[in-house]
């Protein structure tokens, strides 16, 4: 596996990355050598955080942990990553998805998903074209966390969503 680490508002030291490269290491029993993990490290106040992001072939493994430790965040993020794979592996075949960056062995074992995906409800509504800002506005009147619009300036479908701090997100389809 290829690593290539970076830092924000730390340096990254030769002992953070040789932790980073020993922790994720166990997970080369999932995937090719050639596989590229990107590992960023940041610091912002007490929170140590750590985001690792593998692309493969139709799919982005993901995960991010904070903890006040950041060797703490690097055992945790391991974790994760590992339980997903287990957990969306049977997915994964299921889609006839290329496994080129998944080791033979992983994707012949079977793993029981412990929880399925499951759509409860479906909802739908007019949608009117609107301004990324009255989409703001009419979230907040709903009281909801996001909002799905169709954008009056560039006639597609968007999302606005709430961010840290008050903040606004605008989600738009990249072609």
């Amino acid at each position: 596996m290829n690593f290539i680490i970076s830092g924000k508002n730390i340096d990254v030291t030769d002992g953070l990355r040789t932790a980073v490269q020993d922790k994720l290491s166990k997970l080369e029993r999932y995937f090719t050598p050639e596989t590229e993990i990107m590992v960023t490290l940041s610091v912002e106040k007490e929170r140590q955080k750590i985001e690792v992001t593998i692309p493969v072939k139709g799919n982005i493994i993901r995960s991010e942990q904070v903890s006040n430790d950041m060797y703490v965040s690097i055992d945790l993020v391991e974790e994760v990553i590992e339980r997903q794979l287990r957990k969306y592996k049977n997915k994964i075949v299921d889609k006839e998805q290329a496994g080129v960056n998944f080791q033979k062995a992983y994707m012949e074992k079977d793993y029981d998903e412990d929880e399925e995906v499951k759509i409860i409800r479906t909802k739908r509504f007019g949608i009117k074209p609107m301004y990324p800002e009255d989409a703001c506005v009419q979230m907040e009147l709903l009281g909801h966390n996001f909002f799905v619009f169709y954008n009056a300036e560039t006639e597609q479908v968007n999302v606005v969503y709430k961010r840290k701090g008050n903040t606004y997100g605008l989600i738009e389809p990249e072609f």
